[in-house]
């Protein structure tokens, strides 16, 4: 088979979904060209320090409120409005920091983005989960974080070369409100949209001949049901085999693993947030160098995350999320010991291989436990759980800092041991996804 021949292949596999891998790509873009720029437009307004840590509060706890709602109303109504609306509100916010600059001012309008973010990304995720056969939602969800971490990466870069071209940070903000905007273009163009039919309570797997002879009511009602129940699953046997294995109910074993865990790992990434700047520059390292650390970070979730994709859908997931939640766990401690800071950049690459084969297969979990017709809420609740753990590491990392710059670290490998042996206990099995095969999947 040719190169040509290959890419045509793997084009016709996700043509379906293509358009969000080049909206999260262009989305992560604009919001990476804005992360350096940020912190210095904010405070060269008069903001100091401890308000501008709460200006950054107001994004997370806004999506902590209303990611969960916007997923349960996904799953009642079309997903492309809102994932087109959720995009152009959240550019429109950025840009209008330009000239809405107060303390207040600014921390609504981070607010509002935030809450215009989190009508996006339940309805996306949950359109990819529907949109992709059980048996390749690893590697969907691998692309997908492949797409995010892409964009994040060259995002900085963008940034930097726009405020030093254009004479200034303004136009970074520009940039990053059009990037949201270009993103909503192939999602409101491209996307197609199967209707959506929120589930009704099953009366279970019974055929008409189990139903009363002298109930024609019930008998009736049955026939509705199973009619129904066979036009959505398109009469595929496989699709009622993927129906009779995913849960019934919202609250399940699966998913609530999956909730914990991604906690633990949110809680890691808020405490990067708050410290890691601060602490590489007390090991003597220049901005260069932490410059270079995001990137390090990034090549390797962005090359091996499809990868790990394709294995989860092999039936690796619980190894993954194992060794995966591990491995992130003792870089936080090497972080805590290393005295050089170009140690750091060898420890970030084995960081970015663990984040990028557990990632896959926490959205893997999360598909799995998702009822028919309740993905978007599904994965809100998931997004809901890692916003708690990044305000929880926002707020206490500061703290935990003043004592010794390192303590961060230890604190959250200790967490990430925890929130894992806490998920396992509770998803146990249900950690192992074993797709169902489709004679019909796309490849």
């Amino acid at each position: 088979m040719t190169d040509r021949s290959r890419l045509g292949d793997w084009i016709g596999r996700w043509r379906g979904v293509l358009p969000l891998f080049a909206a999260e790509f262009i989305v992560w873009l604009g919001f990476g060209a804005l992360l350096p720029v940020l912190p210095l437009w904010v405070t060269d307004h008069g903001v100091d320090l401890p308000t501008y840590g709460v200006i950054v509060a107001a994004w997370p706890i806004a999506r902590l409120v209303s990611e969960p709602a916007f997923g349960w109303l996904a799953d009642r109504t079309a997903r492309k409005p809102l994932m087109v609306g959720g995009l152009l509100l959240t550019g429109l916010f950025v840009v209008l920091q330009l000239w809405l600059t107060t303390p207040l001012a600014f921390f609504v309008l981070r607010g509002l983005a935030g809450l215009a973010s989190a009508a996006y990304d339940p309805a996306a995720r949950g359109f990819l989960s529907d949109s992709t056969p059980r048996e390749r939602q690893g590697e969907a969800f691998g692309l997908y974080g492949s797409a995010q971490m892409g964009g994040l990466i060259l995002g900085p870069a963008v940034g930097g070369l726009t405020a030093a071209f254009a004479g200034g940070i303004p136009p970074v903000f520009l940039v990053t409100g059009l990037s949201t905007v270009l993103a909503a273009i192939p999602i409101a163009i491209l996307i197609r949209e199967s209707p959506v039919r929120h589930p009704h309570p099953s009366m279970g797997p019974a055929t008409l001949s189990e139903i009363p002879a002298g109930d024609p009511t019930l008998l009736g009602k049955a026939a509705t049901e199973i009619a129904a129940d066979e036009a959505a699953a398109g009469g595929s046997s496989a699709d009622a085999t993927d129906d009779m294995a995913r849960p019934k109910r919202l609250l399940n074993r699966a998913l609530g693993s999956a909730m914990i865990i991604n906690l633990g790992e949110n809680y890691a990434v808020g405490t990067y947030d708050v410290i890691w700047s601060l602490w590489l520059v007390s090991l003597g390292a220049g901005v260069d160098l932490i410059g270079l650390t995001f990137a390090m970070f990034g090549v390797p979730v962005i090359l091996l995350s499809p990868i790990a994709g394709r294995l989860v859908d092999r039936g690796y997931t619980a190894a993954f999320i194992v060794a995966g939640a591990i491995g992130v766990a003792l870089c936080g401690i090497v972080y805590g010991l290393i005295e050089e800071p170009v140690l750091v950049a060898v420890v970030i690459v084995l960081e970015g291989t663990c984040i990028a084969f557990l990632t896959p297969a926490l959205f893997a979990v999360v598909a799995s436990g998702s009822p028919r017709g309740r993905s978007s809420t599904a994965q809100g609740l998931f997004g809901a759980a890692g916003t708690v753990g990044f305000i929880i590491a926002a707020l206490t990392t500061g703290l935990i800092a003043r004592v010794d710059l390192r303590l961060p670290f230890f604190v959250f490998s200790g967490v990430m041991v925890v929130v894992l042996l806490v998920g396992v206990a509770v998803g146990r099995e249900k950690l192992s996804v074993r797709p169902t095969v489709r004679s019909d999947a796309a490849g």
